[in-house]
C-alpha cells in the first residue's frame, strides 16, 4: 500500500466518524429542546379539550342549520318540474279564453273553460306559484325580464322600458321558474 492510499482511507474514516458525531450531537440538541418545553398542566389540557369541544359543537350546529335550510328550500321547490311542465297548459287556457270571449254564441263554453282555468290556477297558487306582474311602462330589469326583441320606442318616456309582455313569467315561492318575455323600447 502506498502512503497516499493510506491517508485517503484514514481521511474517509475520519469523515465518517465526524458525520456520525454530528448526527449524535444533533439528536442530543433535539432532545434538549424537547426537554426544554414545559409539560402542559392539567388545567391547560382541560381548557384545550373544552375549546376543541366547543368548536366541534359550533360546527355541528352550523351543519344542522345549513341542512335544515336546504331541506326547506327543497320542499318549497320540490314540485318545480311538474309546475314548469303545466305552465304551457296554463298559457293555452289563457289564449283559449281570449278567443272564446270574441265568440258571443259560446257563452256556456266560455264559463266552463273559465271555471277549469280558475280551478287549475287556484291549485297552482296553493302550491306556491305566483305570476310576475309586468305592465307596459315598467323599467326593464334584466334579472327579472327576458327581452325577446327591441323596437323603436313610440315615445321618449318608453325608451329602455317594457312596451309589451308576450309571455307571462312565474315564481314558485321566491324562485323565478319562468321569466316574463317582454318587448323593450329601444333608446
Amino acid at each position: 500500500m502506498s502512503k497516499d492510499q493510506y491517508t485517503k482511507e484514514d481521511e474517509l474514516k475520519d469523515n465518517i466518524k465526524n458525520a456520525e458525531l454530528d448526527d449524535i450531537i444533533e439528536e442530543n440538541k433535539e432532545v434538549e429542546v424537547e426537554e426544554a418545553k414545559p409539560e402542559p398542566t392539567t388545567e391547560e389540557l382541560l381548557q384545550a379539550e373544552k375549546d376543541k369541544h366547543l368548536r366541534l359543537f359550533a360546527e355541528f350546529e352550523n351543519y344542522k342549520k345549513r341542512t335544515t335550510k336546504e331541506r326547506i328550500e327543497l320542499f318549497k321547490t320540490a314540485g318545480q318540474e311538474v309546475v314548469t311542465a303545466i305552465l304551457p297548459i296554463l298559457d293555452d287556457f289563457e289564449r283559449a279564453l281570449t278567443h272564446i270571449e270574441d265568440d258571443k254564441e259560446a257563452e256556456e263554453l266560455r264559463k266552463g273553460v273559465l271555471l277549469i282555468y280558475q280551478k287549475l290556477l287556484n291549485t297552482l297558487e296553493q302550491k306556491g306559484l305566483s305570476a310576475i306582474d309586468v305592465r307596459a311602462g315598467d323599467v326593464f330589469n334584466s334579472e327579472l325580464h327576458q327581452a325577446i326583441t327591441q323596437i323603436p320606442a313610440p315615445t321618449d318616456d318608453l325608451k329602455g322600458k317594457v312596451i309589451d309582455c308576450v309571455e307571462k313569467g312565474y315564481k314558485l315561492g321566491d324562485k323565478i321558474i319562468r321569466h316574463p318575455k317582454v318587448v323593450v323600447g329601444q333608446a
